[in-house]
């Protein structure tokens, strides 16, 4: 039954609101600040208009004003991020078409674009039960022929001592980071719309003049969300990719260092005949595609990898736990910083009660001081009855795979059972007798799987040849 209202409810919003027009884009530069609009509009007479602001260019853009080639490439890469950006306003109502009117795409970026649409949508149009196999589902046309500003491939000599790094209040990118300074690398921190978690860990980090860049959504958007429009996940990460890139070329730098881990390839489950993976665009697959596409469409010369790709989450959480100046600061619970569509304050902490805030706190225990963590997230999960539900989830035991950014059912396995040895053998307790969900996990999980001893050894000695690491990074973090 709720199925059937779901699709009503779409087929009235496809119905109702039959074009998506991506109408224009602008840049201005104000102060030292690239000022970046977007005009979208939903037919009849929805209108929206987000604002990127990507802080410190100064003359960068302004300088080579005489140099056509120059303008027209950052002319291309603010269209893209036009194209990445309108996902996030298109999803409302899922309009049956998406007009461009102000750039070139050819028939194979469309192909890519709605590539990435079905997969990197795929948990929104599982969520709100939307076929996307469904004849004429998405029609994407350019009206805009004579459009000379687009297609510019940008070419240019790039500084090769420097990396550009994102930032955000989680642990890996700390991990990139550390190590990449171990190594004498000259890092360039970004980060979009930081957090004071990430703001914390650039202090920390020594990260000298980072380079900020805010976003801000349409308040119109959250006023639909509030009235009942389609809402749902967008590839953030593929948002990211187009935003690095740009970013890249307005500050020359040849490299471009993201922190996406081999468990990102693993999806949650099957909806339609497809997989549905919540962190597709942090996946391999979505990697080679935007290195392929960036390559031939946006800029040839800049190398974009991600340095933590041959690595399980786990095997990242044990390098992290030898940085402790980062422990009490990082966070990456994202409830902490949701508001509801803008109708409530973001806790700001971890909230100890979602998939995330467990399996960081599984996949540290090993590793940091029980006492140390406890501390850090606010309480002893493992003591906590109610997240038996989420436990079984994260192993695979039941439903799926929690739509969080997590590590592979194995790897949830690995971290349980090596918090299990921690507390049984290490003799690490806080109290006198196992945690909650460490005696469930003895009691009802480990006799399942007698082998999780050699397998611990085998994840935590992996490393996946599946990347696109350049030879000194792959060198690094070997």
């Amino acid at each position: 039954m709720q199925n059937a209202k779901l699709q009503i409810k779409i087929q009235n919003f496809q119905k109702k609101y039959p074009k998506f027009i991506y109408q224009n884009y602008s840049w201005r530069i104000s102060k030292s600040n690239l000022e970046i609009f977007f005009d979208f509009k939903i037919e009849p007479n929805i209108k929206f208009r987000p604002k990127v602001i990507i802080e410190g260019v100064g003359d960068r853009v302004l300088n080579p004003v005489r140099n056509r080639r120059f303008l027209n490439g950052v002319n291309n890469l603010v269209f893209h991020l036009g194209l990445i950006e309108l996902l996030s306003y298109w999803k409302a109502t899922c309009s049956p078409e998406i007009i461009i009117q102000v750039g070139l795409l050819n028939p194979e970026q469309i192909k890519w674009w709605k590539d990435l649409i079905e997969k990197g949508m795929g948990q929104f149009f599982y969520e709100n039960k939307i076929n996307f196999h469904q004849k004429n589902f998405l029609k994407i046309e350019i009206t805009d022929k004579l459009n000379d500003r687009q297609n510019y491939q940008y070419l240019k000599e790039l500084d090769e001592n420097k990396v550009l790094v994102p930032i955000g209040g989680g642990k890996d990118s700390v991990v990139t980071l550390k190590i990449l300074r171990e190594a004498k690398k000259e890092i360039q921190c970004f980060s979009l719309n930081p957090t004071e978690a990430t703001k914390k860990i650039m202090r920390i980090a020594g990260c000298k003049k980072p380079i900020i860049v805010e976003r801000e959504i349409d308040p119109k958007l959250l006023e639909l969300n509030q009235k009942g429009f389609l809402n749902g996940h967008t590839p953030f990460s593929a948002y990211l990719a187009f935003l690095s890139v740009l970013i890249a070329v307005l500050f020359n730098l040849k490299y471009i260092a993201f922190s996406n881990e081999r468990s990102s390839n693993e999806g949650n489950l099957k909806y339609l005949g497809e997989i549905i993976n919540h962190q597709y665009s942090k996946s391999f697959d979505f990697e080679k595609k935007f290195r392929d596409y960036s390559k031939k469409y946006l800029a040839k010369d800049i190398e974009y990898f991600s340095f933590l790709r041959p690595l399980y989450e786990v095997q990242i959480a044990k390098l992290f736990s030898k940085y402790s100046k980062y422990l009490p600061v990082f966070l990456s619970c994202n409830i902490a910083y949701q508001t509801a569509s803008g109708t409530k304050k973001p806790l700001k902490k971890w909230c100890g009660k979602c998939p995330k805030c467990l399996f960081v706190f599984t996949s540290l225990y090993p590793f940091v001081k029980g006492k140390k963590l406890i501390k850090i997230l606010g309480k002893n999960l493992f003591e906590d009855q109610k997240l038996i539900p989420l436990m079984l989830q994260l192993v695979g035991e039941r439903k799926f795979k929690p739509f969080e950014c997590v590590g592979t059912k194995k790897e949830s396995l690995i971290t349980l059972y090596l918090s299990y040895k921690k507390c049984k053998i290490g003799g690490e307790r806080v109290s006198a007798k196992l945690p909650f969900l460490l005696r469930y996990f003895e009691e009802e999980i480990l006799p399942k799987y007698p082998n999780l001893e050699e397998e611990s050894k085998k994840i935590m000695n992996s490393w996946n040849n599946q990347n696109s690491l350049p030879k000194e990074f792959k060198t690094l973090l070997k």
